[in-house]
Protein backbone atom coordinates (compact mmCIF):
# COMPACT_ATOMS: atom_id res chain seq x y z
CA UNK A 1 0.00 0.00 0.00
CA UNK A 2 1.47 3.57 -0.88
CA UNK A 3 1.15 6.29 1.89
CA UNK A 4 -1.42 8.60 1.44
CA UNK A 5 -1.06 12.53 1.05
CA UNK A 6 -3.80 14.65 2.31
CA UNK A 7 -1.89 18.49 1.51
CA UNK A 8 1.10 18.60 3.50
CA UNK A 9 0.01 15.20 5.73
CA UNK A 10 2.09 12.07 4.88
CA UNK A 11 0.18 9.33 6.17
CA UNK A 12 2.25 6.23 5.79
CA UNK A 13 -0.76 3.90 5.30
CA UNK A 14 -3.87 4.74 3.37
CA UNK A 15 -6.16 3.75 6.15
CA UNK A 16 -8.45 6.19 8.48
CA UNK A 17 -10.37 4.31 11.20
CA UNK A 18 -14.06 5.75 10.71
CA UNK A 19 -15.19 8.21 13.38
CA UNK A 20 -17.60 5.78 15.51
CA UNK A 21 -20.02 7.14 18.18
CA UNK A 22 -21.64 7.64 20.76
CA UNK A 23 -17.69 6.59 22.61
CA UNK A 24 -16.54 4.08 20.72
CA UNK A 25 -13.85 5.81 18.53
CA UNK A 26 -11.90 8.27 21.23
CA UNK A 27 -8.94 8.96 22.13
CA UNK A 28 -7.42 5.41 23.35
CA UNK A 29 -8.63 3.84 19.63
CA UNK A 30 -7.49 7.23 18.00
CA UNK A 31 -4.21 7.28 19.40
CA UNK A 32 -3.39 3.19 18.76
CA UNK A 33 -3.99 3.59 15.03
CA UNK A 34 -2.37 6.36 14.45
CA UNK A 35 1.16 5.08 16.39
CA UNK A 36 0.52 2.28 13.37
CA UNK A 37 0.86 4.78 10.54
CA UNK A 38 -3.12 5.39 9.80
CA UNK A 39 -4.96 8.41 10.62
CA UNK A 40 -7.15 7.79 14.31
CA UNK A 41 -10.50 9.74 14.56
CA UNK A 42 -12.86 10.57 17.49
CA UNK A 43 -15.88 10.64 17.41
CA UNK A 44 -17.60 13.83 18.74
CA UNK A 45 -20.66 12.43 18.75
CA UNK A 46 -22.57 12.99 22.58
CA UNK A 47 -18.88 13.20 24.22
CA UNK A 48 -20.69 15.28 26.97
CA UNK A 49 -22.89 12.38 27.78
CA UNK A 50 -19.37 9.98 28.98
CA UNK A 51 -17.84 13.16 31.10
CA UNK A 52 -19.72 14.13 33.19
CA UNK A 53 -19.32 18.33 33.21
CA UNK A 54 -21.41 19.89 36.07
CA UNK A 55 -22.82 23.62 35.51
CA UNK A 56 -22.35 23.16 32.11
CA UNK A 57 -25.56 22.72 28.94
CA UNK A 58 -25.35 19.92 26.74
CA UNK A 59 -23.21 22.09 23.98
CA UNK A 60 -20.91 22.65 26.33
CA UNK A 61 -20.18 20.14 28.19
CA UNK A 62 -19.60 18.17 24.11
CA UNK A 63 -16.86 20.79 23.35
CA UNK A 64 -15.20 20.54 26.81
CA UNK A 65 -14.96 16.41 25.96
CA UNK A 66 -13.89 16.76 22.90
CA UNK A 67 -11.06 19.01 23.93
CA UNK A 68 -10.23 16.47 26.72
CA UNK A 69 -9.82 13.21 23.90
CA UNK A 70 -7.63 15.33 21.52
CA UNK A 71 -5.78 16.08 24.47
CA UNK A 72 -5.10 12.85 25.78
CA UNK A 73 -4.84 11.44 22.39
CA UNK A 74 -1.76 14.13 21.86
CA UNK A 75 -0.47 12.26 24.82
CA UNK A 76 -0.50 9.03 23.39
CA UNK A 77 0.63 9.61 20.09
CA UNK A 78 2.50 11.81 17.81
CA UNK A 79 0.53 10.07 14.47
CA UNK A 80 -2.38 11.74 12.60
CA UNK A 81 -5.14 12.46 14.78
CA UNK A 82 -8.61 13.31 13.21
CA UNK A 83 -12.09 14.52 14.48
CA UNK A 84 -15.91 13.47 12.81
CA UNK A 85 -18.24 15.62 12.98
CA UNK A 86 -21.79 15.49 11.78
CA UNK A 87 -22.72 18.66 10.55
CA UNK A 88 -26.42 17.98 11.62
CA UNK A 89 -25.53 18.10 15.08
CA UNK A 90 -26.96 20.70 17.33
CA UNK A 91 -23.44 21.93 18.10
CA UNK A 92 -21.53 21.28 15.10
CA UNK A 93 -20.24 25.14 14.84
CA UNK A 94 -18.89 24.68 18.61
CA UNK A 95 -17.07 21.18 17.62
CA UNK A 96 -15.69 22.65 14.60
CA UNK A 97 -14.23 25.51 16.38
CA UNK A 98 -12.64 23.21 19.41
CA UNK A 99 -11.24 21.08 17.10
CA UNK A 100 -8.98 23.93 15.05
CA UNK A 101 -8.56 25.54 18.66
CA UNK A 102 -6.85 21.98 19.88
CA UNK A 103 -5.25 21.82 16.24
CA UNK A 104 -6.58 18.47 15.29
CA UNK A 105 -4.85 17.06 12.02
CA UNK A 106 -8.28 16.81 9.83
CA UNK A 107 -11.83 17.38 10.27
CA UNK A 108 -13.88 14.59 8.59
CA UNK A 109 -17.34 16.11 8.32
CA UNK A 110 -21.10 14.57 7.12
CA UNK A 111 -24.26 14.26 7.78
CA UNK A 112 -24.94 16.91 5.51
CA UNK A 113 -23.56 19.70 3.23
CA UNK A 114 -20.99 21.10 5.44
CA UNK A 115 -21.18 24.78 2.55
CA UNK A 116 -19.59 26.83 5.92
CA UNK A 117 -16.89 24.81 7.00
CA UNK A 118 -13.83 27.09 5.45
CA UNK A 119 -15.05 29.64 7.11
CA UNK A 120 -14.10 28.33 10.39
CA UNK A 121 -10.75 28.60 9.60
CA UNK A 122 -7.84 31.42 10.21
CA UNK A 123 -4.74 32.34 8.12
CA UNK A 124 -2.03 30.16 10.59
CA UNK A 125 -4.74 27.13 10.66
CA UNK A 126 -3.26 23.75 9.72
CA UNK A 127 -6.63 21.61 10.19
CA UNK A 128 -7.55 19.40 7.02
CA UNK A 129 -10.82 19.62 5.83
CA UNK A 130 -12.38 16.37 4.45
CA UNK A 131 -15.90 16.05 3.41
CA UNK A 132 -17.66 12.99 3.35
CA UNK A 133 -20.09 12.63 0.75
CA UNK A 134 -22.38 9.86 -1.13
CA UNK A 135 -22.31 10.93 -4.60
CA UNK A 136 -20.84 12.88 -7.22
CA UNK A 137 -23.55 15.71 -7.41
CA UNK A 138 -22.78 16.10 -3.24
CA UNK A 139 -18.81 16.35 -4.52
CA UNK A 140 -19.05 19.10 -7.23
CA UNK A 141 -21.49 20.81 -4.93
CA UNK A 142 -19.52 21.65 -1.95
CA UNK A 143 -15.92 22.15 -4.14
CA UNK A 144 -18.28 24.74 -6.30
CA UNK A 145 -19.45 26.78 -3.02
CA UNK A 146 -16.14 26.22 -0.94
CA UNK A 147 -13.95 27.32 -4.17
CA UNK A 148 -16.35 30.43 -4.59
CA UNK A 149 -16.78 31.52 -1.27
CA UNK A 150 -13.23 31.03 0.26
CA UNK A 151 -11.33 30.34 -2.46
CA UNK A 152 -10.72 26.60 -0.80
CA UNK A 153 -11.00 22.79 -1.89
CA UNK A 154 -11.10 19.92 0.28
CA UNK A 155 -8.15 18.59 0.94
CA UNK A 156 -9.23 15.38 0.23
CA UNK A 157 -12.95 13.66 0.09
CA UNK A 158 -14.57 10.80 1.75
CA UNK A 159 -16.71 8.32 -0.19
CA UNK A 160 -19.25 6.67 2.17
CA UNK A 161 -21.07 3.90 0.41
CA UNK A 162 -24.35 2.24 1.71
CA UNK A 163 -22.78 -1.00 3.14
CA UNK A 164 -21.32 1.69 5.71
CA UNK A 165 -22.64 1.31 9.36
CA UNK A 166 -24.18 3.70 12.04
CA UNK A 167 -26.40 6.74 9.95
CA UNK A 168 -25.84 6.06 6.48
CA UNK A 169 -26.42 8.57 3.39
CA UNK A 170 -29.16 6.94 1.03
CA UNK A 171 -32.80 5.98 0.49
CA UNK A 172 -33.87 2.50 1.30
CA UNK A 173 -34.28 1.55 -1.46
CA UNK A 174 -30.86 2.87 -2.94
CA UNK A 175 -28.85 0.19 -0.13
CA UNK A 176 -28.98 -2.89 -2.45
CA UNK A 177 -29.00 -0.83 -5.83
CA UNK A 178 -25.89 -1.52 -7.81
CA UNK A 179 -26.13 1.51 -9.05
CA UNK A 180 -25.52 3.45 -5.74
CA UNK A 181 -22.59 1.12 -5.09
CA UNK A 182 -19.54 2.13 -3.45
CA UNK A 183 -16.95 0.86 -6.91
CA UNK A 184 -20.13 3.30 -9.24
CA UNK A 185 -19.86 6.06 -6.31
CA UNK A 186 -16.32 6.42 -5.99
CA UNK A 187 -15.60 6.15 -10.13
CA UNK A 188 -18.46 9.40 -10.09
CA UNK A 189 -16.20 11.26 -7.46
CA UNK A 190 -13.11 10.80 -9.26
CA UNK A 191 -14.30 11.94 -12.35
CA UNK A 192 -15.48 15.25 -10.36
CA UNK A 193 -12.37 15.70 -8.51
CA UNK A 194 -9.92 15.28 -11.34
CA UNK A 195 -11.29 17.87 -13.36
CA UNK A 196 -10.74 20.28 -10.11
CA UNK A 197 -7.32 18.65 -9.68
CA UNK A 198 -6.95 20.20 -13.51
CA UNK A 199 -8.78 23.20 -13.85
CA UNK A 200 -6.98 24.39 -9.91
CA UNK A 201 -3.90 22.25 -10.00
CA UNK A 202 -4.51 20.96 -7.07
CA UNK A 203 -4.50 17.83 -5.92
CA UNK A 204 -7.45 16.13 -4.04
CA UNK A 205 -7.37 12.67 -2.53
CA UNK A 206 -10.59 10.25 -3.21
CA UNK A 207 -11.19 8.06 0.23
CA UNK A 208 -13.56 5.35 0.00
CA UNK A 209 -15.62 3.83 2.77
CA UNK A 210 -18.40 1.37 3.70
CA UNK A 211 -18.20 -1.81 3.80
CA UNK A 212 -14.56 -1.81 3.83
CA UNK A 213 -12.89 -5.10 5.88
CA UNK A 214 -10.32 -7.08 4.66
CA UNK A 215 -7.32 -6.04 3.15
CA UNK A 216 -8.39 -7.55 -0.31
CA UNK A 217 -11.11 -4.85 -0.22
CA UNK A 218 -8.37 -2.04 0.17
CA UNK A 219 -6.83 -3.34 -3.00
CA UNK A 220 -9.71 -4.12 -4.89
CA UNK A 221 -11.01 -0.61 -4.32
CA UNK A 222 -7.86 1.30 -4.62
CA UNK A 223 -7.89 -0.36 -8.37
CA UNK A 224 -10.37 1.93 -9.07
CA UNK A 225 -8.44 5.06 -8.33
CA UNK A 226 -8.78 5.92 -4.56
CA UNK A 227 -5.78 7.01 -2.43
CA UNK A 228 -7.01 5.25 0.87
CA UNK A 229 -9.87 3.65 2.82
CA UNK A 230 -11.77 4.07 6.08
CA UNK A 231 -12.66 1.39 8.24
CA UNK A 232 -14.77 1.50 11.06
CA UNK A 233 -16.13 -1.96 11.96
CA UNK A 234 -12.64 -3.70 11.60
CA UNK A 235 -11.60 -1.52 14.31
CA UNK A 236 -13.91 -2.23 17.12
CA UNK A 237 -13.01 -5.76 18.32
CA UNK A 238 -9.59 -4.30 19.22
CA UNK A 239 -8.48 -3.82 22.44
CA UNK A 240 -8.12 -0.32 22.05
CA UNK A 241 -11.48 0.25 20.83
CA UNK A 242 -13.02 2.70 23.65
CA UNK A 243 -16.41 0.98 23.52
CA UNK A 244 -17.19 -2.07 26.11
CA UNK A 245 -16.51 -5.72 25.44
CA UNK A 246 -20.33 -6.28 25.48
CA UNK A 247 -20.48 -4.11 22.86
CA UNK A 248 -16.95 -5.97 21.18
CA UNK A 249 -18.54 -9.60 21.51
CA UNK A 250 -21.89 -7.96 20.32
CA UNK A 251 -19.93 -8.19 16.50
CA UNK A 252 -18.30 -11.70 17.18
CA UNK A 253 -21.49 -13.26 17.77
CA UNK A 254 -23.22 -11.73 15.51
CA UNK A 255 -24.15 -13.50 12.26
CA UNK A 256 -24.68 -12.00 8.50
CA UNK A 257 -28.52 -11.90 9.03
CA UNK A 258 -28.18 -10.20 12.16
CA UNK A 259 -26.95 -7.05 10.39
CA UNK A 260 -30.06 -5.10 9.75
CA UNK A 261 -31.46 -1.69 8.38
CA UNK A 262 -33.33 0.13 10.73
CA UNK A 263 -35.27 3.43 10.43
CA UNK A 264 -33.51 5.89 13.24
CA UNK A 265 -35.65 9.25 14.38
CA UNK A 266 -33.00 11.59 12.97
CA UNK A 267 -34.90 10.77 9.44
CA UNK A 268 -32.03 8.60 8.04
CA UNK A 269 -32.03 4.56 7.44
CA UNK A 270 -29.06 3.47 10.17
CA UNK A 271 -27.38 -0.58 10.23
CA UNK A 272 -26.84 -2.31 13.23
CA UNK A 273 -26.87 -5.46 14.93
CA UNK A 274 -30.15 -7.21 15.70
CA UNK A 275 -30.78 -7.21 19.59
CA UNK A 276 -33.68 -7.14 22.06
CA UNK A 277 -34.43 -3.32 22.07
CA UNK A 278 -34.61 -3.66 18.29
CA UNK A 279 -37.13 -5.83 18.37
CA UNK A 280 -38.94 -4.29 20.65
CA UNK A 281 -38.91 -1.10 18.82
CA UNK A 282 -40.45 -3.04 16.07
CA UNK A 283 -43.19 -4.48 17.75
CA UNK A 284 -44.09 -0.88 18.87
CA UNK A 285 -43.35 -1.74 22.38
CA UNK A 286 -41.31 1.89 23.01
CA UNK A 287 -42.37 5.21 22.99
CA UNK A 288 -41.70 8.59 22.59
CA UNK A 289 -39.72 10.06 25.41
CA UNK A 290 -39.08 13.83 26.06
CA UNK A 291 -35.83 14.88 24.22
CA UNK A 292 -33.50 16.09 26.91
CA UNK A 293 -30.80 17.08 24.22
CA UNK A 294 -31.84 17.71 21.23
CA UNK A 295 -28.34 16.39 19.93
CA UNK A 296 -29.30 16.05 16.19
CA UNK A 297 -31.27 18.99 13.79
CA UNK A 298 -33.10 16.41 12.15
CA UNK A 299 -34.32 14.42 14.79
CA UNK A 300 -38.55 13.66 14.71
CA UNK A 301 -38.43 13.14 18.95
CA UNK A 302 -42.27 14.13 18.23
CA UNK A 303 -43.00 10.78 16.24
CA UNK A 304 -40.18 8.72 17.57
CA UNK A 305 -40.67 5.68 19.68
CA UNK A 306 -36.73 6.20 21.17
CA UNK A 307 -33.99 8.51 21.69
CA UNK A 308 -31.23 7.55 19.25
CA UNK A 309 -28.66 9.19 21.62
CA UNK A 310 -29.99 7.21 24.73
CA UNK A 311 -29.98 3.57 22.58
CA UNK A 312 -26.46 4.20 21.74
CA UNK A 313 -24.98 4.81 24.53
CA UNK A 314 -26.57 2.15 26.16
CA UNK A 315 -25.60 -0.45 23.62
CA UNK A 316 -21.87 1.53 24.38
CA UNK A 317 -21.90 0.51 28.02
CA UNK A 318 -23.40 -3.57 27.10
CA UNK A 319 -27.39 -3.06 28.07
CA UNK A 320 -28.72 -4.20 24.48
CA UNK A 321 -32.14 -4.67 26.26
CA UNK A 322 -31.97 -0.81 26.12
CA UNK A 323 -30.25 -0.22 22.67
CA UNK A 324 -28.53 -1.57 19.67
CA UNK A 325 -24.88 -1.45 17.88
CA UNK A 326 -24.55 0.22 14.80
CA UNK A 327 -22.50 -2.07 12.30
CA UNK A 328 -21.35 -2.25 9.10
CA UNK A 329 -22.21 -5.12 6.67
CA UNK A 330 -19.16 -6.73 7.60
CA UNK A 331 -19.54 -6.47 11.08
CA UNK A 332 -20.63 -10.86 10.86
CA UNK A 333 -16.96 -11.15 9.95
CA UNK A 334 -15.37 -10.22 13.26
CA UNK A 335 -13.73 -13.12 15.03
CA UNK A 336 -11.85 -12.49 18.10
CA UNK A 337 -10.94 -8.98 20.24
CA UNK A 338 -7.21 -8.41 19.72
CA UNK A 339 -4.83 -5.46 19.41
CA UNK A 340 -4.47 -2.86 16.66
CA UNK A 341 -1.17 -3.63 16.21
CA UNK A 342 -2.51 -7.30 15.18
CA UNK A 343 -5.13 -5.89 13.24
CA UNK A 344 -2.47 -3.73 11.06
CA UNK A 345 -0.23 -6.48 10.71
CA UNK A 346 -3.12 -8.82 9.20
CA UNK A 347 -4.74 -6.41 7.09
CA UNK A 348 -1.24 -5.80 5.68
CA UNK A 349 -0.64 -9.37 4.80
CA UNK A 350 -4.05 -9.92 3.12
CA UNK A 351 -3.75 -6.92 1.15
CA UNK A 352 -0.03 -8.43 0.14
CA UNK A 353 -1.68 -12.04 -0.51
CA UNK A 354 -3.99 -10.44 -2.47
CA UNK A 355 -1.51 -8.90 -4.77
CA UNK A 356 0.61 -11.75 -4.82
CA UNK A 357 -2.29 -13.51 -6.19
CA UNK A 358 -3.14 -11.20 -9.01
CA UNK A 359 0.93 -11.45 -9.98
CA UNK A 360 0.58 -15.00 -10.42
CA UNK A 361 -2.68 -15.64 -12.64
CA UNK A 362 -0.69 -13.47 -14.71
Amino acid sequence: MKSLQVGDLTIPVPVIQGGMGVGVSLSGLASAVANEGGVGVISSAGLGLLNHYKNTSYSEANALGLKYELQEARKKSNGVIGVNIMSAMSNYCDLVKTSISEKADIIFIGAGLPLNLPGFLNKDCKTKLVPIVSSGRATKIICEKWKSNYDYLPDAIVVEGPKAGGHIGFKNFQINDKNYSLEKLVTDVIAVTRILEDKYNVKIPVIAAGGIYTGKDIHEIMSLGVSGVQMGTRFVTTNECDASDSFKQSYINSKAEDVEIINSPVGMPGRAIKSNFMNMVKKGEKLPVKCPFKCITTCKMSSSQYCIIKAIINALKGNFDKGFAFAGSNAYLSEKIISVKETFENIKKEYKATEYCLVESL
